[in-house]
């Protein structure tokens, strides 16, 4: 045998190993623009102690940790999903543990933290709107997830904007938009009841490239909060717009703005909105980030609709007069009759538990299918659910022709699937508690387990095991086979809402008030 070429060998298959497990999660989703929550990741720990808090303070003290590389300190309430690119990781949060004493008081914060230590590099700090929390609801911070394309960070604000940033914040001097000191103080309003001044910015705080307001440009009215994690298709944004009802439940402030549009990626300039007329059918309020997939050799982008309905959307805008759409290539309808009507055929009104919802979760493009779950706002409490899997080339009104399989042994969800291609396993939780494993090709249920909280993250697959935290604090680690064996169970001391993820052999976890950066070194194929 020839040693050189064996030892060759080995280190050429270890370098495509390494290609593909070294990777950047830039977007929700990952590197996938389907969205479909998986990494190929290897060597990731099954377990972890997340360690006891310094006396005194809020800092873990990482001698009492296991499998944790750093934690670094959010605010008290962390919604905002976790997004990794070029050594900086990005995740929303409020400002209740301020990072800069210029920024006191209730704020939405974006925070930019150094890969390799959780250090913070900068910081967006988003003044709330003064039409409070109908629009924008006090202490829930950044809620989207930011998505990462080269030197530029797409993000959609409570203020219900999207922002176009540059990732190396002010460092590298003040770039495209000039305002950003009065902008950190927009509505805030001193003791004596006068405006506060505009602020100095200074070397840890964002640097903004543009600015597109969806409230004066579009009218839309957010419900509660804003919220969408931005896609990026060649030079082109897509977003929802948060469109929803008044405090009342009851009017719909805005039902000819767009819930859904395309926005040039270099300028903010809006190129087309939906042409579906979903706003003048919206249950509630819209959460729902889209996804895209090319079916027969055309671009798709895919929305949850706060109408309960999924669309496919051509993704190039088309101009129609002095406008442009985003034309609709197909239509399928979540809620199936008997969610709208009981069987006296009286109707069945919002939001009660046996009737209609909408789509939270995000769709998920996996095979020329579209997976998605119906859901509520959590405020709205438990109730019947449905998870379709739905045949992406057909067109038209597909309610009667795409549907693949159904599942109607979930509940509400506000989450995403998750499929591992290894197996063609679907993991899927609900805001009941229940993490469901499914066949994603033929919707055969294998196992359910109690997670015995409400949840509001997705689950993440990766090196055959399931990674899910629930509303008590619980991590769990389940391994993503078709018999149920759950690995471990860690809590994190504050509730779970965000999505785990995992970039470069690393997986990060938000609690309500810390993140945890997740390491097995022993194990690992890849160290960071």
């Amino acid at each position: 045998m020839n040693t050189n070429n064996s030892l060759f060998a080995a280190a050429l298959a270890l370098a495509f190993a390494s290609t593909a497990i070294a990777q950047d999660w830039p977007q929700w989703g990952g590197n996938d623009p389907g969205r479909n929550m998986y990494s190929p990741a290897k060597g990731l720990p099954d377990r972890f102690e997340p360690g006891k808090l310094k006396r005194g303070t809020e800092e873990v003290d990482l001698a009492t940790t296991k499998n944790v590389k750093w934690v670094s300190k959010l605010g008290s309430q962390s919604y905002g999903n976790v997004t990794i690119a070029n050594g900086r990781v990005y995740i929303g949060t409020n400002n209740d543990s301020p990072r800069d004493k210029a920024h006191q008081g209730d704020r939405s914060i974006l925070m930019c933290l150094d890969e390799k230590t959780g250090a913070l590099l900068w910081q967006l700090v988003v003044p709330k709107l003064k039409s409070g929390k109908v629009n924008d609801w006090e202490s829930l911070g950044l809620l989207a997830s930011p998505t990462i394309e080269g030197n530029r960070v797409y993000v959609v604000t409570s203020r219900c904007e999207v922002l176009c940033l540059d990732v190396e914040g002010m460092t590298n001097g003040n770039d495209g938009y000039k305002d950003e000191g009065k902008y950190m103080v927009l509505d805030v309003v001193g003791k004596d009841g006068k405006a506060v001044p505009a602020v100095t910015p200074g070397p840890k705080d964002a640097d903004i490239i543009w600015r597109y307001d969806m409230m004066d440009e579009l009218g839309v009215f957010p419900h509660n909060a804003s919220n969408s994690s931005v896609l990026i298709v060649g030079d082109t944004l897509y977003v929802c717009t948060s469109n929803g009802q008044d405090w009342t439940h009851s009017n719909i402030p805005s039902p000819n703005s767009p819930s859904f549009v395309a926005l040039n990626k270099k300028t903010g300039k809006l190129e087309g909105e939906d042409d579906a007329e979903i706003s003048k059918r919206i249950y509630h309020g819209q959460w729902s980030s889209p996804s895209t997939g090319k079916v027969n050799g055309k671009s798709l982008v895919f929305f949850g609709g706060g109408d309960g309905w999924c669309y496919a959307f051509d993704s190039v805008p088309k101009k129609e007069g002095d406008s442009a759409f985003l034309k609709t290539v197909w239509k399928f309808d979540c809620n199936p009759p008997e969610y709208k009507k009981d069987k006296e055929g009286k109707t069945i009104k919002y939001p009660a538990a046996e009737g209609p919802s909408e789509v939270n979760g995000t769709p998920v493009f996996y095979k020329n299918r579209v997976y998605i779950a119906t859901g509520q706002d959590p405020e709205h409490g438990e109730g019947i659910g449905r998870l379709v899997c739905l045949d992406a080339t057909k067109t038209g009104d597909v309610t009667k022709t795409a549907l693949k399989w159904e599942y109607r042994g979930i509940k509400r969800s506000i989450s995403t699937v998750s499929i591992d291609p290894a197996t063609g396993l679907l993991f899927v939780g609900d805001f009941s508690g229940f993490v469901h494993c499914l066949d994603a090709e033929t919707g055969k249920l294998y196992w359910v387990h109690d997670m015995k909280a409400h949840m509001w993250s997705s689950t993440l697959v990766a090196d055959g095991k399931v990674y899910v935290g629930d509303e008590d604090g619980d991590f769990v680690v389940l391994a993503a086979t078709k018999e149920k064996k759950v690995l471990s169970e860690t809590n994190l001391g504050a509730p779970v809402y965000s999505t785990p993820v995992v970039a470069n052999g690393v997986i990060y976890i938000a609690s309500n008030t810390h993140l945890f950066a997740l390491h097995d070194a022993a194990r690992a194929t890849i160290k960071p």
